[in-house]
Parts: C-alpha cells; sequence; structure tokens
C-alpha cells in the first residue's frame, strides 16, 4: 500500500504503470488524472481519475465503457476484475445464475452497445442480478450515465485497495 506522499514523488511512468490498470485496459485515464498532482489525500486521486474519465470526449467514454469484460463471462479477466467478481460470487455461479447472467448480458449490450457495469466490491450476485433486471429498462443516455457513475466506483475501489487513507 502506497501512501499519499509516495504516489505524489512517482514519475509519470511510473504513475502509468503503478495506476494505468485501474480504468480497464485505458492508461490514458492515468495519464490524465496525473496532471492534477500533487494530491492532497487519497480522495484526490479518485478525484482526478473520476475527472479525467467525466471530461474526455463521449468517444472515448465508450471506448472505456467497451473495455470492462462481461459480468460473470469465462473470458480472460484482468487481476482487478477477477478479484472484485470473485468476491460477489460470480466464479461460483450454479449453472441456472450463469445461464441468467448471459441471457442478461446478451440483451443489455444488444439494447445499449457495449457491457453493463456494475462495481461489484461488497455486493452479491443477487444485488447484481437485480440491478441488472431493473437497469435493462433504462434509456440509452440514462444507462450510459449510470455506466460512467459504476466505473468511477470502480476507480474508487481500486485506489483505496493501493493507497493508503
Amino acid at each position: 500500500m502506497m501512501t499519499i506522499a509516495d504516489v505524489n514523488a512517482l514519475a509519470p511512468v511510473d504513475f502509468v504503470a503503478r495506476f494505468g490498470d485501474v480504468a480497464e485496459h485505458s492508461p490514458w485515464v492515468a495519464r490524465e488524472a496525473f496532471a492534477q498532482r500533487p494530491f492532497e489525500e487519497r480522495v484526490a486521486v479518485v478525484e482526478a481519475f473520476a475527472t479525467a474519465l467525466k471530461s474526455a470526449n463521449p468517444d472515448a467514454q465508450r471506448a472505456l465503457i467497451r473495455a470492462h469484460p462481461d459480468l460473470a463471462t469465462k473470458a480472460r479477466l484482468t487481476e482487478d476484475s477477477s478479484r472484485e467478481q470473485a468476491g460477489a460470487g460470480l466464479a461460483a455461479l450454479s449453472e441456472e445464475e450463469l445461464a441468467s447472467f448471459t441471457t442478461l448480458n446478451a440483451a443489455y449490450k444488444s439494447k445499449f452497445g457495449f457491457p453493463f457495469i456494475f462495481a461489484v466490491k461488497g455486493a452479491t450476485k443477487q444485488m447484481i442480478l437485480a440491478a441488472f433486471e431493473e437497469r435493462i429498462s433504462h434509456s440509452p443516455e440514462a444507462e450510459f450515465a449510470t455506466a460512467i457513475a459504476q466505473i468511477c466506483r470502480i476507480f474508487r475501489f481500486r485506489i483505496e485497495d493501493r493507497v493508503a487513507a
């Protein structure tokens, strides 16, 4: 775990090496967040990542959303995604639960053009399925905004795992 002083002492390339994977396969977010240094505290790092994402153009935002894996997928996941999904019980689904996730993933992607994003840390598979079933009725604009908000929550969880309070 790094201190905020350690984070502020990182060179740009080292900051991206340490935090480039906070935003799923999108190190540009860390590069943008780095420009907001020095950070007063851990929450400022989280806010820098959120600001980088929210101030990006819609195409970059959509690309980051699309870089996220489907939930409960058998695809190769990043270390963070694997740990987060396992913690929510998504690595040990029954056949029926896996079928539900697979069906919902396909329907969601068909409707919105990107995967369902949910910050799963601290959630149960039942909570995630309930959110899935509710959010699939959202408008594309509302769901895009929800996906961005969920990614910002993912940033917070991942940075909290790396930087001391």
